[in-house]
């Protein structure tokens, strides 16, 4: 026992056990845990503050702060309000119709636009618009079901889609470095979208409609629209702006939380922006800032380390991994990415897997592509919803308690893995991949 002690991973492990436990139990406000693991973990020492607090310097923190500033100037101007009108008069004919449109126009929107929260800071205001045009009210289980359809149908499904998605991206990058592997989009689409992309966006429909039933009613026009207001106009060409800029990210360089950042800094200054300092104060939920920076921080600590290394070599010693049993080799794999999303949160699984999928396609002999592309379905499945800091804002931005999300989570994996998985390894063996 005084080896455990002993042992340089000990307290580091136990500081991030903790938190984990923290944000999957609820016990304190998650921004709260995230504060009590940048305080426990700088006065242990067990990391260097640039990693304890590299959170705070990465782009999704940015992209998170910039979208609250954004959807805060969106639902101010009217422009939510005036493109729920254009998209509730179609669809809000009956629940399943709307569930389902929220979901595809999640999903649908990733094709054109590289960042996870940048859609989910657009999104959740015109559809909190539309929700209320339907009468769907704040805090019925009915608006939780279309905020998690927000977050659920934007980090999950966008999984198919390579740039769409930042483990996405991350997994890229480690096939690259590490085996000169470049992914390309169409191979990929074709081998994520069909089962990971349109059954699974079905499978999402199914239980929110059934986890979170709801009665739209088709909104009454006694009036038509007004026409669009000065700071309307302005600000849907500042959006349009950023938008071109998101897309074409490969051409100039410039990340999606830079210009994310930058638009938001225009929509606050004084005569030129949208929102005053008050309207900042109660609209940009700054505890979900720090929780995000919280998640980033535990998973840059977990890779600094070497918790993730040991994790890792672990679960290779242990998990069934055998070439005569390859449908077993398949789930230990997916497997494996589970349990490091525990520890890792979907952001960081993809480096580590990456950089041993070598040592499982030796194990496996499946190829080492093949190797690398099965994480998909582990790391964007999510059991809790900390384990996705997408799902986690939006959550924050549609006031869901941590119940509901939870519940989703869960009863969605669960399905994933019985009726999902099986389908995903036949779809891997039809084009020949195993």
């Amino acid at each position: 026992m005084s080896l455990w002690f002993s042992h340089p991973l000990f307290l580091p492990s136990l500081v991030v056990v903790v938190t984990i436990l923290l944000w999957a139990s609820s016990l304190l406000p998650e921004f709260i845990t995230a504060l009590l693991f940048f305080t426990v973990a700088m006065v242990a020492k067990i990391a260097p503050p640039d990693v304890i607090f590299g959170g705070f310097a990465s782009s999704a923190f940015w992209l998170v702060f910039s979208g609250f500033v954004l959807g805060v100037a969106i639902r101010k101007t009217g422009l939510a309000d005036r493109a729920a009108r254009a998209l509730s008069s179609r669809l809000t004919e009956s629940w399943p119709l709307m569930v389902s449109s929220v979901v595809l126009l999640s999903y649908a929107l990733a094709f054109v636009m590289p960042s996870n929260m940048g859609r989910i800071a657009l999104l959740m205001p015109v559809v909190a618009a539309m929700a209320k045009r339907a009468g769907i009210l704040d805090g019925t289980r009915a608006w939780f079901g279309l905020a998690l359809a927000v977050g659920f149908g934007t980090f999950q499904l966008s999984a198919t889609i390579l740039p769409a998605n930042v483990p996405n991206l991350v997994m890229s990058g480690a096939a690259e470095g590490s085996y000169g592997i470049h992914l390309n989009y169409l191979p990929y689409l074709l081998l994520h979208t069909p089962v990971l992309g349109w059954l699974k966006g079905g499978l999402l429909i199914a239980l929110i409609c059934w986890l979170f039933p709801g009665k739209p009613h088709l909104p009454r026009e006694l009036t038509p629209p007004e026409p669009m207001s000065r700071d309307e106009k302005r600000l849907a060409w500042m959006l349009g702006v950023v938008l071109v800029m998101w897309v074409s990210e490969s051409w100039h360089g410039i990340g999606p939380a830079w210009t994310g950042l930058a638009a938001a800094v225009i929509t606050l200054l004084p005569r030129v922006g949208f929102i005053n300092g008050e309207e900042f104060s109660a609209g940009v939920n700054i505890r979900t800032c720090i929780y995000v920076a919280g998640i980033l921080g535990l998973a840059s600590v977990v890779t600094q380390t070497g918790i993730g290394d040991a994790v890792g070599e672990a679960l290779l010693q242990v998990m069934p991994l055998d070439p005569e049993k390859p449908f077993t080799s398949f789930l230990a794999l997916t497997g494996i990415t589970t349990a490091l999303n525990f520890i890792m949160t979907a952001n960081g699984v993809p480096a580590l897997y990456t950089s041993l999928a070598q040592s499982f396609s030796e194990a496996t002999h499946f190829p080492l592509l093949s190797v690398i592309m099965i994480q998909v379905l582990g790391y964007s499945t999510p059991l809790l919803p900390y384990q996705a800091s997408p799902i986690v804002v939006a959550m924050a931005l549609g006031r869901v308690p941590a119940r509901a999300g939870m519940l989703l989570c869960l009863v969605l994996a669960v399905m994933t893995y019985l009726v999902l998985l099986p389908l995903d390894y036949a779809w891997f063996n039809l084009l020949g991949k195993l």
